[in-house]
């Protein structure tokens, strides 16, 4: 089976130290999960490009054919590696308008890696006070390590490595390692009254 990761970059800079950050933590998943046995298939979206088709999502609520296409790459994935700069403390208002792109059940129990980068480490934060609540509202599976690169850390990879090789691992664990639910239709009446009797059970 092949293993589907989907990178992706809000980063706004080209080279980008967020695509940086995506690519080098979704190649070390990919070096655990061929470890294993697994092929792997890496896949990147770059939010950047596709800033004027978010910004007309928004304004007429319908995505057009390029951004539908990348929203059910993303929905398809069997991991998502999730990488934005820091932008006045939290993700960038790029990245949230993709996040809010996503169709209500797409994330639901999809292994997830955060990833931002920052000038300094004190906004090394952003990863849990931001990033994971949003995921948690989206009920992804986020790893317990999420990454966050300054730009100091980029002149002394040694221990930006360490914590890339240990999310990398934790997320090929979950993706190995856990079954995705089939996504709920909020439409669905029979599926929806499972889910809650499952839940209150």
């Amino acid at each position: 089976m092949t293993r589907r990761i989907v990178v992706v970059s809000a980063g706004l800079g080209q080279p980008s130290s967020s695509r940086l950050l995506g690519d080098r933590l979704a190649a070390a998943a990919a070096r655990a999960l061929r470890a294993e046995g697994e092929q792997v298939e890496v896949d990147v979206v770059e939010l950047r490009e596709l800033a004027v088709d978010l910004a007309n999502q928004l304004v007429t609520g319908f995505p057009g054919a390029r951004l539908a296409a990348v929203l059910d790459r993303v929905a398809a994935a069997d991991a998502v590696v999730a990488v934005t700069p820091v932008f006045n403390a939290s993700y960038s208002g790029l990245f949230k308008m993709f996040v809010d792109a996503l169709s209500v059940g797409s994330l639901d129990g999809v292994p997830v890696l955060l990833g931002a980068t920052g000038g300094s480490a004190r906004h090394s934060l952003v990863l849990e006070h931001a990033l994971r609540p949003l995921f948690a509202y989206l009920r992804a599976t986020t790893t317990s390590t999420g990454v966050f690169a300054a730009t100091e850390d980029w002149g002394s990879p040694g221990e930006l490595d360490t914590r890339v090789d240990r999310a990398g691992r934790e997320l090929a664990v979950l993706v190995a390692g856990l079954a995705r639910p089939a996504a709920v239709d909020p439409y669905d009446v029979s599926a929806v009254s499972a889910r809650f009797s499952a839940l209150s059970a």
